[in-house]
C-alpha cells in the first residue's frame, strides 16, 4: 500500500504524529492510527494526488508522511483539511511539519523499498518542534507561499527551534480560526528571541534580515546531513562546509550539470543534454551571476562526484541538478538548486508538461533560481516566442552531436540543425549551430576558405534573427578575422560578444585567440585568464595556455598546463600533442619523440611536430619522408601551411618556409603564424615583416617585440 518507485524526486512532504503514542494501550494505538488513516484519505487534496499518480506513502509507526509531487500548497491544504476533521475526534492528538526537498527510493538489504531523503528529514524536525494541533512549516516552504497573497495572512513566523544534535531551524506556524494551533509551541515559549530574530510576519511578509538568512543557513545545514548523503549516494566525498566555503569564491555563481535522464528507454541523453544547456546559457546572460561553461559543468557527467566536491572543482556558491523523464510528448523536469557551503538545496520543483510546454519550463527554472539568490534583474528577460516543438527537438539532437569532436558526428550535426530550419525557419540557435560546427570543421577536416565562409553565412543569419546571440558574434568575428583579414570588425563582434555575455568562455576563448595574433600578449593572457575562470575544466583553454607559456619561455609553466590538459582530457591531440611540443622546445628530444609516436599511433597521420623532432635529434631522412607524407596530404585535401613551413624552418631551408607561409596566408589558415615559435628564425628575414602586412598584423608588434628580447 505505501509502496512506490522514486528516484531523484523533490518532495512536497506532510509528515503527521500522533502525540503521546508510546503511552497508549496497544489497542488503542491501532485504533488512532487507523482513524488518522481514514481522516487522510478522506481529504481531497490525498484523493486527487493518489488519483493523479502524483502522491507517495511511508507509513512510520505512529502516523507517517505524505510526499506530493505536484506543488507546494498540496501538503499545506492537505493539513487544513486534516485539522478541521479532528475537531470531531478529540481523542487525536496530532501534529503535523511541512518541508518541501529531495527524496529517493532505498532499498535494504531485504531488498524491500523505502523512501527517505533530506525533504523528510526536515519536515520531521520541524513537526518535532511542535504540539498537538500545530501545522508546522520549514522557512523554505513558508517563502514559497509568501507569493500568493491568501496564505500570508495565514503565516507566523517562530524563528528558532532547537532540534536533534544541537541544530537550530527557523519555522512558521500556520492557522487559521479554524484549523491549526495559535499558541506557540511549548519548545518556542522556553526560549528567548535573540537579537536578529523575527518578532512575527509584518503586513504577511517575511523580513530577510541578514543576519536570520545566515543563521537558518548554517542551522539547516546540520539537519540535512544525514538525508541529504544517502540523496547523493557520497557521503564519504564530501567535504566539510568550512572547507568547502573557504574554496568557494565570494560572487554570486553556479554550475549546472546535464540533467539526468529517468526516461524509462534511457534514450533522452541528448535532451537531459539540450535542456540543461539552455538553462546554463540563459543563466549566462544575467548581470551579477558567474555561470560556469558548458565543459566544465558537463565534465562530472556520469560521476559520482558529490556537490561539494563540484563546487571545489569550478570554484561556485550553488549547483543546479535535476531529472528529466520524457515519454512520448509528455515531460517531468525536477530541478533543485543546492547551496554548495552546506550541502542544503535553495530551491526545488517539479514539473510535468507537454513538450510544448518545455520552453516555458526553463524560463521558471531561470527566474526560480534568479530569486532564491536574490539576484536584482537589470532588464527582464524577453518572452519566449511560441516554438515548433519538432524543430526544437532536432534542434536538441544537433546541439549533442555539435559537442563531439570527430567529423562524423560534426556532420551529422550540420543535417539536424538544417532538419530543424526546414521545420520552423526563425529557430535562430539551429543557425548558431551550424556556424560553430563549421567552425570545429575549419582547418581540422575542411579548408579555411570553404569552412569559414559557411560560419560567416550562418553566423550572419543567426544575428537577422536575433541580434542579442553573443555566441554567433563571436562565430562571426572569427569569420572576419580569417576571410578578411578585417581585424577591426572582428574585434567589434568580439566586444558585442562580451558585451551580451559577459560569462561566455567561448567569447573570451576567441578573444585571446585574435589578440594575440595579433601580437598582443598581455591581452591575449588576459582574456585567456577570464576564459579559464569561466570554465576551469576546459582542455580547450588549458591548451592554449600552454602554447602561450611555450612561446614566452615559460616552459615549467607550459609543462604543467600541457600535463593539465591530459588530466582533464587524455586524449587531447589538436594538430599534435602539446606536451610533446614543449619537450622537444625544451631539448628533451627523446622524451618529445615517445610521445609524438604514441600519438600517431592513434591518428595515423603525418604529423609536423614529429618531422621537427626527427630533425632536431639529426634524423633527417625521417624527417623528409614526413614532411614529403604531409605535402602530399596537403596536396590532395588540407594542411595548414605554416605547419609544413615549420617543418623547413627546421631543416633550414628559409626559402621553402616562405613559400609555404604565403601559401598559408593565400588559404587564409585560422591558425595564425604570429605565436608559432618555431618560426623565430624567419624573424630578421625582410619577407616576414612582408607576410605579417599582407594580414593587416603591425610587424612591430610581433618582429620588433622579438628583437628587444
Amino acid at each position: 500500500e505505501f509502496s512506490s518507485e522514486v528516484k531523484f524526486e523533490i518532495g512536497h512532504v506532510l509528515f503527521i504524529d500522533i502525540v503521546g503514542y508510546s503511552k497508549l494501550l496497544i489497542n488503542e494505538q491501532s485504533e488512532q492510527i487507523q482513524a488518522l488513516k481514514e481522516i487522510v484519505r478522506a481529504t481531497e487534496q490525498f484523493r486527487l494526488a493518489e488519483a493523479e499518480g502524483k502522491l507517495l506513502r511511508l507509513p512510520t509507526g505512529d502516523g507517517g508522511a505524505l510526499v506530493f509531487r505536484n506543488s507546494p500548497e498540496a501538503p499545506v491544504l492537505c493539513a487544513l483539511e486534516i485539522s478541521k476533521a479532528l475537531k470531531s475526534h478529540p481523542e487525536l492528538h496530532v501534529r503535523m511539519g511541512i518541508h518541501s526537498g529531495p527524496v529517493n527510493e532505498i532499498t535494504d538489504l531485504n531488498e524491500q523499498a523505502n523512501i527517505a531523503g533530506a525533504g523528510i528529514n526536515i519536515a520531521q524536525r520541524v513537526m518535532d518542534c511542535g504540539d498537538a494541533g500545530h501545522i508546522l512549516l520549514s522557512k523554505h516552504v513558508a517563502e514559497d507561499l509568501e507569493h500568493y497573497a491568501r496564505w500570508r495572512p495565514l503565516l507566523h513566523d517562530l524563528g528558532e527551534c532547537e532540534v536533534k544534535h544541537g541544530a537550530k531551524i527557523s519555522v512558521v506556524n500556520l492557522y487559521t480560526e479554524d484549523a491549526g494551533n495559535s499558541q506557540p509551541p511549548e519548545k518556542f515559549s522556553k526560549q528567548k528571541q535573540r537579537p536578529g530574530q523575527l518578532d512575527a510576519f509584518e503586513g504577511g511578509q517575511i523580513f530577510r534580515r541578514p543576519v536570520l538568512v545566515a543563521a537558518i543557513g548554517v542551522s539547516v545545514a546540520v539537519l540535512a546531513v544525514g538525508a541529504f548523503f544517502i540523496y547523493r549516494g557520497t557521503a564519504s566525498k564530501r567535504s566539510s562546509a568550512a572547507t568547502t566555503s573557504q574554496q568557494i569564491g565570494g560572487e554570486k555563481s553556479i554550475a549546472v550539470l546535464p540533467f539526468v535522464d529517468l526516461s524509462q528507454a534511457k534514450d533522452q541523453e541528448y535532451f537531459c543534454d539540450g535542456i540543461s544547456e539552455e538553462i546554463l546559457d540563459a543563466l549566462a546572460k544575467i548581470e551579477g551571476l558567474r555561470v560556469v561553461a558548458r565543459t566544465s559543468s558537463f565534465s562530472f557527467k556520469g560521476k559520482n562526484a558529490d556537490v561539494g566536491e563540484i563546487a571545489q572543482k569550478l570554484n561556485v556558491q550553488n549547483v543546479l541538478e535535476g531529472s528529466l523523464r520524457r515519454e512520448g510528448n509528455r515531460v517531468r523536469i525536477t530541478a533543485q538548486l543546492v547551496n554548495a557551503r552546506d550541502g542544503f538545496h535553495i530551491w526545488s520543483d517539479t514539473f510535468e508538461r507537454e513538450l510544448q510546454g518545455v520552453f516555458a519550463v526553463q524560463d521558471e527554472i531561470t527566474r526560480s533560481i534568479v530569486d532564491a539568490l536574490k539576484i536584482k534583474l537589470a532588464v527582464a528577460p524577453p518572452a519566449r516566442a511560441q516554438q515548433n516543438t519538432e524543430a526544437y527537438d532536432l534542434y536538441l539532437q544537433g546541439l549533442y552531436l555539435s559537442n563531439k569532436s570527430d567529423e562524423e558526428n560534426l556532420r551529422k550535426s550540420l543535417n539536424l540543425f538544417q532538419r530543424a530550419l526546414d521545420k520552423d525557419p526563425t529557430l535562430s540557435r539551429a543557425w548558431v549551430g551550424i556556424a560553430k560546427v563549421w567552425f570545429w570543421l575549419a582547418d581540422a577536416y575542411v579548408k579555411p576558405l570553404e569552412a569559414y565562409q559557411a560560419v560567416e553565412s550562418a553566423a550572419t543569419k543567426a544575428l537577422e534573427l536575433n541580434e542579442n546571440d553573443a555566441e554567433a558574434h563571436a562565430y562571426l568575428s572569427e569569420a572576419k578575422r580569417v576571410l578578411h583579414w578585417d581585424w577591426k570588425t572582428a574585434e567589434r563582434e568580439l566586444q558585442r560578444a562580451v558585451e551580451i555575455d559577459p560569462n561566455s568562455a567561448t567569447a573570451h576563448l576567441l578573444f585571446a585567440h585574435h589578440r594575440l595574433c595579433l601580437g598582443d600578449l598581455a591581452g591575449g593572457q588576459i582574456e585567456l585568464d577570464e576564459a579559464e575562470r569561466l570554465d576551469p575544466l576546459s582542455p580547450l583553454i588549458s591548451n592554449p595556455q600552454a602554447i602561450l607559456f611555450l612561446y614566452l619561455d615559460r616552459l615549467d609553466d607550459a609543462v604543467a598546463a600541457a600535463k593539465r590538459t591530459l588530466t582533464l582530457d587524455p586524449n587531447y591531440n589538436y594538430v599534435g600533442p602539446t606536451l610533446a611540443r614543449i619537450y622537444r622546445e625544451q631539448g628533451k628530444l627523446e622524451d618529445a619523440l615517445a610521445l609524438y609516436l604514441k600519438a600517431q599511433q592513434g591518428t595515423h597521420e603525418p604529423n609536423a611536430g614529429l618531422a621537427i623532432a626527427y630533425a632536431r635529434l639529426g634524423r633527417i631522412t625521417e624527417a623528409q619522408r614526413m614532411l614529403q607524407q604531409l605535402i602530399d596530404k596537403a596536396n590532395r585535401g588540407y594542411v595548414a601551411g605554416e605547419q609544413i613551413a615549420c617543418v623547413f624552418v627546421a631543416l633550414d631551408n628559409h626559402d621553402e618556409a616562405f613559400r609555404w607561409l604565403n601559401r598559408a596566408v593565400d588559404e587564409h589558415s585560422g591558425n595564425i603564424i604570429t605565436i608559432h615559435r618555431e618560426l623565430r628564425p624567419l624573424y630578421s628575414d625582410s619577407r616576414f615583416p612582408l607576410l605579417l602586412r599582407r594580414m593587416g598584423i603591425d610587424p612591430t608588434k610581433v618582429v620588433g617585440r622579438q628583437t628587444a628580447k
